[in-house]
């Protein structure tokens, strides 16, 4: 008798155990359900990724995708309506910024690496990118070798000129590093003279130059500096949302809705200038769909 009620206390201490870690784990999914609201981090100017299209508007790639995420949750919570705010981030803030709650969910253009999954999580990829260079297209520039004495333009926080850096071909290469506070004063660095190049994803790159004065004034040159998978970021300690946003993933990828996706912000004219980026789905990104997973970046430049 001693033992059986020993077991049946274990069992019921299990369960206590058990609803606290659910209860701690579902913290977002509270939160959003008693407020009525929900925080995205959204970026200003990662055309067509995630940016503004004026007056506190924004939109994009991975916006639309999180809008999306964001209705199948409120769904699952059972509510009629759920308010989302837009919060802006940048490079250097928005891992802060999803680890002390300030944003709910981040839909901007993450690279999901080793270093940064010790402070957030990552939903599964629904968009592989390929770090390249951009310059001038009379400026003679078609590889890495050739930045040699030149200045290079990167995003503060951002990771592209450390690839850039150890990437093989750029043994002996010098080249001097100038900052932009966000993607739109880094090619405003390229666009002004100040900077030789601009090394970033290639998304940014094209959609900066889809959206310059003279878009046949640039190129996107060289070798593929790194392939990197671009994610949605959530707070690490909240498992349940994460699952929860991987359900949603996972539900529009099975109705078919990402080439149409792909097709409204890469292909076709975008607000709020009518601009079209140009930018081919990739083989990697049409991969990542057909195997959701959440791989940091590590595991796409493995040797």
């Amino acid at each position: 008798m001693k033992s059986k009620s020993l077991i049946k206390a274990g069992l019921v201490a299990g369960l206590f155990i058990s609803a606290i870690s659910a209860q701690a784990a579902s913290a977002t999914m509270d939160k959003i359900k008693s407020t009525g609201a929900v925080t995205m981090g959204v970026r200003e100017s990662s055309i067509p990724m995630s940016y503004t299209t004026g007056d506190s508007r924004f939109d994009g790639y991975h916006v639309e995708v999180c809008r999306m995420i964001l209705g199948d949750i409120k769904d699952k919570l059972g509510m009629s309506t759920l308010r989302i705010n837009y919060q802006p981030v940048t490079s250097q803030n928005r891992v802060p910024l999803v680890q002390n709650g300030t944003v709910d969910i981040e839909c901007g253009t993450t690279t999901n690496n080793t270093a940064r999954a010790k402070d957030v999580g990552f939903a599964n990829t629904l968009y592989v990118e390929e770090v390249r260079i951009a310059v001038k297209a009379n400026s003679g520039i078609t590889s890495i070798a050739q930045l040699n004495g030149k200045k290079v333009a990167t995003t503060t926080g951002t990771t592209s000129v450390q690839l850039l850096r150890k990437h093989e071909k750029a043994n002996g290469v010098n080249f001097d590093e100038v900052f932009g506070k966000d993607h739109a004063d880094s090619f405003l660095l390229l666009e002004s003279g100040r900077a030789d190049a601009f090394v970033m994803d290639g998304s940014i790159l094209a959609g900066n130059i889809a959206n310059s004065k003279n878009p046949k004034d640039y190129k996107i040159v060289g070798e593929v500096l790194s392939t990197e998978p671009i994610a949605i970021m959530v707070r690490k300690d909240d498992p349940e949302f994460k699952a929860a946003v991987n359900a949603a993933i996972a539900k529009i990828v099975a109705n078919g809705k990402m080439p149409g996706l792909w097709n409204k912000w890469f292909l076709a004219p975008i607000p709020p200038k009518n601009i079209v980026v140009g930018l081919e789905l990739s083989p990697a990104t049409k991969n990542a769909w057909a195997n959701l997973n959440d791989k940091p970046a590590e595991d796409y430049n493995k040797k």
